[in-house]
């Protein structure tokens, strides 16, 4: 199977094409883009068609699109979802939703349980914590603080990866949670990730995949 897996949970656009030999075509955005304003709107097509291009495969090859589905931010995670929609519904490509949390912990190369932390802004964070290749807990939206007093009764040795952990350091390393440095690959969700995830996930109809928000968003319509 041919697949593309794309991913705008946070500021950085990844992208990746996994062919049917198994061979990987990556955007790997670095980790210092979670620090800047996204782009996705610019970033994501032209980020996917070098993969496309870097894997010899036109658009007709595709044989399915993967996309995180967040939790992450409201804009971004609307432009991933929409695009892979489109994408698959002008190809007629099978669709397979992926938890962007769940990418973001299979980036992390140690053993043990990983807590994938993505900035939820607001003083908030989205989490889920994963080990052994299961999901611990599902993926939550709470303030850092009240994210560490939890793992206080999770098992020990756990490494917080993603833009939020990197944030919240302080926080999460003063409950015992081993952090990567600021700068490493490990706090990015990549495109790749989200391929190999999405190869075992069943593909779902069109209209059933939708950002997975986890909480309401700060603009509201105003009321007449």
């Amino acid at each position: 199977m041919n697949l593309l897996g794309i991913d705008t949970s946070t500021p950085a656009s990844a992208a990746c094409v996994v062919r049917a030999d198994g061979e990987a075509f990556e955007v790997e955005p670095a980790a210092g883009r979670l620090r800047e304003r996204p782009g996705h709107s610019v970033e994501l097509l032209p980020a996917a068609v070098d993969c496309l291009e870097r894997a010899g495969l036109g658009w007709d090859e595709l044989d399915a699109v993967a996309v995180g589905i967040g939790p992450g931010a409201f804009t971004g995670l609307r432009i991933g979802v929409v695009t892979a929609r489109a994408l698959a519904a002008a190809r007629g490509l099978e669709l397979r939703p992926v938890s962007s949390l769940r990418a973001l912990a299979a980036g992390s190369d140690e053993q043990g349980a990983t807590l994938a932390v993505i900035d939820a802004r607001r003083g908030e964070v989205f989490a889920a914590l994963y080990g052994d290749g299961d999901e611990l807990w599902e993926p939550f939206v709470a303030a850092p603080e009240a994210v560490a007093k939890r793992l206080a009764g999770a098992r020990p040795g756990v490494r917080a990866v993603g833009d939020g952990a990197v944030r919240c350091r302080d926080v999460f390393e003063a409950a015992g949670v081993e952090i990567l440095p600021d700068g490493a690959r490990g706090h990015v969700v990549r495109g790749l990730h989200v391929c190999r995830i999405g190869a075992a996930v069943a593909s779902a109809a069109l209209e059933t995949v939708t950002p997975h928000y986890l909480r309401q968003p700060d603009a509201k319509p105003i009321e007449p």
